[in-house]
């Protein structure tokens, strides 16, 4: 008996469902990705009841009030990867954050490892910055994890990250931003360093490519010791452009650049406790550390 069109294309159908279906699974088994269960996913057991139904409740009214989602995560364990990685896609399977807004917030800590991060969703970029993401580690949680308090710093901890996304920072954490400035007596040996080599590269008759290496490792180091992406892309830009004037200017064709970015599906993955992502995309902003 021969099969209908129909019933052929309802086989392939079933078929592609049954792929996509392994291919999810597979994806979330080789990360070890928990279950949505809710504002606060306690793998590692690190949190009383009472804590994590407190935390929970605060983030759901920081949620009515503003629609970010902000969800608090410990892991058993990174199974080898790192914080970074597994922050970035976690926000992304789970469709952290409203979707126009890609507004989420991680909270990610892996005790195994001693790691920690915050992983902040595109359009939250700008307000939890990557600098005061690394202040709220330093100050709020760091000093807890050291002293074995993983729910006092977690505590600490989301209280900074929603005291930042309201726009009523602490004094605790601004002052590290000024405090922690790096000297100009550590910047000015480094730029002379890079100077230094950007002669040799002149005299060779090379411009470009050394101009776009000194800058992206200018900007870098300047991004990692002022704690800021802002004054890195700064400091990479005016030193290419530095760097690129030594020879003098010369006609001739620029060069185009190419764009990476990341990719992420759309729709959120929804768990138990009447809780799910609402679609929301991330990009890697925030900021990790350990203890």
């Amino acid at each position: 008996m021969v099969a209908s069109p129909a019933a052929d294309s309802l086989s392939m159908l079933k078929s592609l469902s049954l792929l996509t279906l392994l291919l999810v699974t597979a994806a979330a088994v080789a990360y070890n990705v928990p279950p949505l269960s809710g504002r606060v996913v306690d793998q590692a057991e690190l949190l009383s009841p009472s804590a994590e139904a407190d935390l929970s409740a605060k983030l759901a009214a920081h949620e009515q009030k503003t629609t970010n989602q902000v969800v608090v995560v410990t892991l058993n364990s990174l199974e080898g990867d790192a914080i970074e990685e597994y922050g970035v896609e976690l926000g992304r399977h789970w469709g952290i954050g409203q979707k126009e807004k890609d507004n989420g917030v991680l909270l990610l800590v892996a005790p195994n490892e001693r790691r920690m991060r915050i992983e902040v969703g595109y359009g939250l970029e700008g307000t939890l910055t990557d600098a005061i993401s690394s202040v709220i580690i330093d100050r709020r949680l760091r000093p807890a994890f050291r002293a074995g308090d993983y729910e006092a710093g977690i505590r600490a901890g989301v209280d900074g990250i929603l005291d930042v996304l309201d726009n009523n920072i602490p004094e605790d954490l601004k002052a590290p931003l000024r405090q922690e400035a790096v000297p100009i007596d550590t910047i000015i040996p480094i730029m002379f360093f890079l100077f230094v080599i950007a002669q040799f590269f002149k005299r060779s008759g090379q411009r470009l490519l050394p101009a776009l290496a000194f800058g992206g490792i200018g900007g870098a180091i300047t991004a990692s010791m002022l704690h800021s992406l802002i004054a890195g892309g700064i400091a990479g830009v005016l030193l290419f452009f530095l760097i690129y004037a030594l020879k003098g200017g010369s006609s001739g064709g620029g060069g185009g650049g190419g764009s990476y970015g990341w990719t992420s599906g759309s729709g959120g993955f929804s768990g138990g406790g009447g809780f799910s992502g609402g679609g929301g995309s991330f990009g890697g902003g925030g900021s990790s550390g350990g203890w």
